[in-house]
């Protein structure tokens, strides 16, 4: 639902941008057409297919009903889609197809905070804003301390959720000591595993343990058995719903009875 909730505001704002767009236009053959080509880089195949579906249906339904509206400025709203395989190196053909050759005004995705970054100097070199409804990680819109300004996103930055599921962990479940089982492949998973260390020990908790897997890994047994031997209060697991399910259905077949955390990429 949060997921669903995003993407609507997401294309609001698409539209936002693309009325002032549109208004600097003036003759220009985006200006003249009676259509408005949007990308859509989204994640239809691979590792969170689920997350890229559901978001292009989101906004399929958006379009259709702006479109019954009478579009925007008049204008019908056309949506070209990109499956990126849910990889970065995907996402980045995905993104030069859809301004080369499909000549979008503006992209909207990828999902995962991994694969946005991949899309950013694209659109920064060709001035076509990239829009992501939830790519998390901080830098997708400000790296080393300078804004993007073909970046944009609508929704909350990892440090949020990092800190939010910290103070759930110490404050909820009174949690002293955590583990951190990370994905080593992924961007969004080191930036909420960066904010949740920092606010849990200064919520006065203590990180017992890091361990790592890797993206489309099946099998966590002998890493969650090095875990269940630190015996934490809480063990956060900031990843996606593909790896994330199997780390729980294996720790339970374990014995490993502690509360499994993380943040939205449990979300599907």
């Amino acid at each position: 639902m949060i997921k669903k909730k995003i993407s609507w505001i997401g294309l609001l704002t698409a539209v936002s941008l693309f009325g002032l767009m549109l208004t600097g236009c003036g003759s220009s053959p985006a200006a003249d057409s009676k259509e408005i080509k949007i990308g859509g880089n989204f994640e239809l195949t691979g590792g969170v297919a689920n997350y890229g579906k559901q978001t292009m249906n989101g906004v399929q339904l958006a379009f259709k009903e702006a479109n019954a509206a009478g579009g925007v400025l008049g204008k019908k709203l056309v949506l070209v889609t990109a499956d990126n395989k849910s990889e970065p190196s995907e996402a980045t053909n995905a993104i030069t197809k859809l301004i080369t050759q499909d000549k979008v005004s503006l992209v909207m995705g990828p999902v995962a905070s991994s694969n946005v970054l991949a899309t950013l100097q694209v659109g920064q070199d060709n001035k076509i804003p990239v829009l992501t409804a939830t790519g998390t990680n901080t830098k997708i819109t400000v790296d080393n301390g300078k804004v993007r300004p073909y970046a944009f996103r609508s929704c909350f930055i990892d440090p949020f959720q990092g800190t939010v599921m910290a103070n759930f962990a110490t404050k909820t479940l009174k949690a002293k000591t955590a583990v951190i089982f990370t994905d080593n492949s992924s961007d969004y998973s080191k930036g909420l595993a960066e904010s949740f260390e920092a606010q849990l020990v200064k919520n006065g908790g203590t990180i017992v343990g890091k361990e790592a897997f890797l993206q489309k890994d099946q099998d966590f047994k002998s890493t969650l058995t090095k875990i269940k031997v630190m015996n934490a209060d809480t063990i956060f697991i900031p990843a996606y719903y593909e790896e994330v399910g199997k780390i729980a259905k294996q720790a339970r077949e374990l014995g490993i009875n502690t509360p499994l955390i993380g943040t939205d990429g449990f979300d599907d």
